[in-house]
C-alpha cells in the first residue's frame, strides 16, 4: 500500500516534519512493505518556514535579530527563495510560545515588520508572509510601525509622564498613521498565508475569538474591539469585514492596509509542496494537527489536506492523527488522540503533550492495524 502522512505541526510541542516521520515509523512497524510518503504541512503559523524549506530547493536561511513580541530581541530567521522572493512566519517573530506569559495589552507584532523590511531592504521580489500563532492583538500596528509607518494618537489626551507604547495599548486614542516612510510592496506583491476567516471585529472578530488565548478576559473584549475599531477607522478605504482581517489579532487588516492579498494558508502551502501530485494512487492518507475541533474544518491542515484527497485519490481512506479531538469525525474513517493513547498506556494524558512523537508513533501503529 501506499501512503501519504500529511500533518501540521503540534503547536508548540512538535514540528510537522517530526510528527510525519514518528507515525510512518510506527505504521512501518507495523506494515513494514508499505511505501510511506512524508508531505509536511502549514498553515501559514508555526512550520510554514519548515515547509517551505523541506519542499523548495536551494532555498536560504537568512538569519535576523527583531523585537519579540515581548518587546526584546528574538534571534530568527527569514528564506529567501531562489526566484527571489521571501517567506517571512509570524511565529517565528511574534508567536505566542515566544513569551514568558500572556500579554494581551503589550504583546507586539513589531518583529514580525522588522523581518519584512530586513527582507524587502535585501532584495526580495515577492513576498510569503505566514501569519498564524499570533502573540497579539494590535491589529497589525506594529507590524506596520516595523515597516516604517508612525502611529498618531490624540495629542488632546494626556500622558503623565509620556511613555513609549506597544501592542494594543499603541492604539489608545489613535487618530492615524503616516506612511511616508513606510516599506512599499515588493515588484512581485505580498501573498498572506492564514487559515482564519475572522473579520476585525465583532463577535466573529480578533479579540473575541482568539483574543481569550492570548489572556483578554470576557470583560475586556469589548474594550479591545473598541480599540480595533479606533485602529480601522485609520484606513477608511480597507474593509475590516474582509474575511481573514481579524487574523493573526489584526495583523491580517494591517497588512491589507499595506496593499497585501490573503489566501488561503493551508491550501497554499499544499500547492507548493505538491501535495495533490503526491496524493494521486495513495491508498491511504493521514493528516492531524495538535487540537481537532469545530475549528478545523474553516480551512485548517486536516481539512485541506481531506479535500483534496477526496479529488486526488478518492478510493484512499482518510485518517486523522491529533494531540486532542473535540468534535466529530464525519470526515474520516479511522483516527488516533494522542491524549487517549497517553491515557490508556501511562494513565497520564499529559504525557501526550510531555512527549509527543512517542504517542504519534505508536498512533501509527494503531492506525496501520485498520488498513
Amino acid at each position: 500500500m501506499r501512503i501519504v502522512v500529511a500533518p501540521d505541526s503540534f503547536k508548540g510541542t512538535a514540528t510537522a516534519a517530526e510528527i510525519a516521520a514518528a507515525v510512518r515509523d510506527g505504521w512501518l512497524a507495523e506494515r513494514p512493505s508499505d511505501e510511506v510518503v512524508l508531505a509536511p504541512m502549514a498553515d501559514g503559523g508555526e512550520g510554514t518556514l519548515d515547509a517551505f524549506e523541506t519542499a523548495i530547493p536551494l532555498t536560504v536561511r537568512v538569519p535576523i535579530t527583531v523585537t519579540g513580541p515581548a518587546g526584546t530581541p528574538v534571534d530568527t530567521h527569514w528564506l529567501q527563495l531562489p526566484d527571489g522572493r521571501a517567506v517571512v512566519e509570524l511565529a517565528a517573530t511574534s508567536g505566542l510560545p515566544l513569551l514568558p506569559e500572556v500579554l494581551p495589552d503589550t504583546a507586539t507584532s513589531r518583529g514580525f515588520g522588522e523581518a519584512i523590511a530586513a527582507a524587502l531592504d535585501d532584495g526580495a521580489t515577492g513576498l510569503v508572509l505566514g501569519i498564524g500563532g499570533s502573540a497579539s492583538t494590535d491589529g497589525g500596528a506594529d507590524a506596520l510601525i516595523g515597516l516604517g509607518a508612525l502611529v498618531h494618537r490624540d495629542p488632546a489626551v494626556p500622558e503623565h509622564p509620556p511613555r513609549p507604547r506597544q501592542g494594543a495599548e499603541l492604539l489608545d486614542d489613535v487618530t492615524g498613521v503616516d506612511t511616508t516612510w513606510m516599506r512599499r510592496l515588493p515588484e512581485h506583491g505580498a501573498v498572506v498565508l492564514t487559515d482564519v476567516t475572522s473579520p476585525l471585529l465583532g463577535p466573529s472578530g480578533a479579540a473575541a475569538v482568539f483574543g481569550p488565548q492570548k489572556g483578554i478576559g470576557p470583560e475586556r473584549i469589548a474594550a479591545f474591539d473598541a480599540r480595533l475599531a479606533d485602529w480601522a477607522r485609520c484606513f477608511p478605504d480597507v474593509d475590516p469585514t474582509t474575511p481573514g482581517a481579524g487574523a493573526a489579532g489584526g495583523v491580517g487588516f494591517g497588512l491589507l492596509a499595506w496593499g497585501a492579498t490573503l489566501a488561503g494558508g493551508a491550501a497554499a502551502v499544499a500547492e507548493v509542496l505538491g501535495l495533490p501530485a503526491l496524493l494521486d494512487g495513495a491508498d491511504v492518507v493521514i493528516t492531524g494537527e495538535g487540537r481537532y475541533d469545530g475549528q478545523s474544518a474553516a480551512g485548517k491542515v486536516p481539512s485541506v489536506v481531506r479535500t483534496l484527497a477526496s479529488t486526488h485519490a478518492p478510493a484512499a481512506r482518510a485518517m486523522l492523527v491529533a494531540g486532542a479531538i473535540d468534535t466529530a469525525l464525519d470526515d474520516f474513517d479511522a483516527a488516533a488522540s494522542l491524549t487517549v493513547l497517553a491515557t490508556q498506556t501511562t494513565g497520564e494524558p499529559d504525557d501526550a503533550l510531555a512527549d509527543p512523537l512517542r504517542f504519534a508513533r505508536i498512533a501509527g501503529q494503531r492506525l496501520a492495524r485498520l488498513a
